[in-house]
């Protein structure tokens, strides 16, 4: 999508060769001629644009030269060839150079890559492109169509200087504050993966294709920032708008909705299953599987406000009933009667649940096993054209020095 200049070159003595046809195998894809230039790492930016590449775009990922993205040296745990899985699970599709932007050639190499692409995506500390010569103002004056994505911890303004990792952001941030057991004895504690990154790259995600859309319709590029604590405060949403219109500040309640009840796990016979009654109607169910229907009629339990408000006196009249069988037995006996209910799968009864409802979640990518795009497209489908790449594996391919693209 990005045009070139009138000699068709890009204005340096580099020339990109641009690979987006030749690397699909799987028919054109919603994003196909956008071509990214990823100057991220670690999971928030490559992320994004790993979900961008299996929608059609071409990403060329610019690493350091020794050493690469952050997440290559994260393991174990690590495949049968010893590469970190945290690496491969957001890489894919994309091509790598190793670029060395403390130098003249590498800035140089840097700048032939960004004059042949629709979109830039970095995370670096905020003014540290800039500095470079790579910063948004000075790219967009050789070209106004660009899009420029900047991920940042904690925006470009006071806390422009704070690192932003996610451990960091998700207590800074409040989600700890209501993850985890109550208090007194509880402790705040991080969700099990680095959620407030994901959630960042998918904001991304929707903020470049938004620029995409507007520069389609004025010619126009625009600078897209997102920060993981701005994307954590939208995240906690009910939690969230319960602060800022009600002055309500939550705390933690463990598996329990603050809102909702009920809605967490309980112990059966013999592993937790999770309860997500979310009507009256459920709930009158509910009681009724678990030989209980008086209870639904109780002046506790009667609406959903009641059931909030004596949680801790319906909680051992449910517990009671379901320790006496097992969450297999109720994971079948529940959804069937509309009871939303399901067992606390481990990660491999999770993927093997998905396989059983007919969920494709695992691919194969080139001999590497991959979890699946999320995004099912009738007319454009998510390709997997390419493995995650090793380090530089794509520079002698891309750059092609006083040479055509198709030399």
């Amino acid at each position: 999508m990005n045009t070139p200049p009138e000699n068709g070159t890009p204005d340096t003595d580099t020339d990109i060769d641009t690979g987006s046809d030749s690397d699909s195998t799987h028919g054109a894809g919603a994003l196909q001629g956008v071509r990214i230039a990823d100057f991220s790492r670690v999971l928030a930016g490559p992320y994004a644009t790993m979900l961008l590449a299996d929608l059609g775009a071409e990403v060329v990922k610019v690493e350091r030269p020794g050493t690469g993205d952050d997440t290559r040296a994260w393991r174990p745990p690590a495949d049968a060839s010893g590469t970190s899985t945290y690496f491969l699970g957001v890489n894919r599709n994309k091509r790598s150079v190793a670029l060395d932007l403390t130098t003249d050639e590498g800035r140089d190499r840097a700048g032939a890559l960004i004059a042949g692409s629709d979109v830039v995506v970095e995370n670096f500390r905020p003014g540290t492109l800039e500095k470079l010569g790579l910063g948004h103002e000075e790219l967009r004056s050789a070209d106004p169509r660009l899009v420029y994505c900047s991920v940042t911890g904690f925006g470009t303004g006071a806390g422009a200087g704070l690192p932003g990792y996610d451990l960091l952001v998700q207590a800074v941030g409040g989600l700890m504050s209501v993850t985890g057991e109550p208090a007194p004895d509880g402790e705040p504690t991080k969700t099990g993966v680095a959620l407030v990154d994901v959630i960042t790259g998918l904001h991304a995600t929707v903020g470049i294709l938004a620029a995409l859309r507007h520069r389609e319709r004025t010619g126009e590029g625009q600078l897209v920032e997102v920060s993981l604590l701005g994307s954590l405060l939208s995240a906690m949403a009910n939690q969230a708008s319960g602060y800022v219109a009600a002055g309500v500040v939550p705390g933690r309640l463990g598996n329990a909705h603050p809102s909702i009840a009920p809605y967490e796990t309980f112990p059966t016979a013999d592993r937790p299953i999770a309860l997500a009654v979310g009507n009256d109607r459920q709930f009158a169910a509910l009681t009724a599987l678990l030989g209980a229907p008086r209870l639904a009629d109780d002046a506790r339990f009667r609406t959903n406000p009641d059931r909030v408000a004596h949680r801790s006196e319906l909680r051992p009249l449910l517990q009671d009933r379901l320790r006496t069988r097992t969450a297999d037995h109720w994971a079948d006996v529940l959804p069937a009667a509309g009871v939303p209910a399901g067992p606390v799968n481990a990660l491999d009864e999770a993927f093997a649940y998905a396989e059983r409802l007919g969920v494709e979640a695992v691919v194969d990518v080139g001999g590497t096993r991959q979890v699946a795009h999320p995004i099912r497209l009738g007319a454009t489908p998510a390709s997997y054209r390419l493995a995650p790449p090793e380090l530089g594996e794509h520079t002698d391919d891309v750059f092609r020095a006083d040479e055509g693209p198709d030399a």
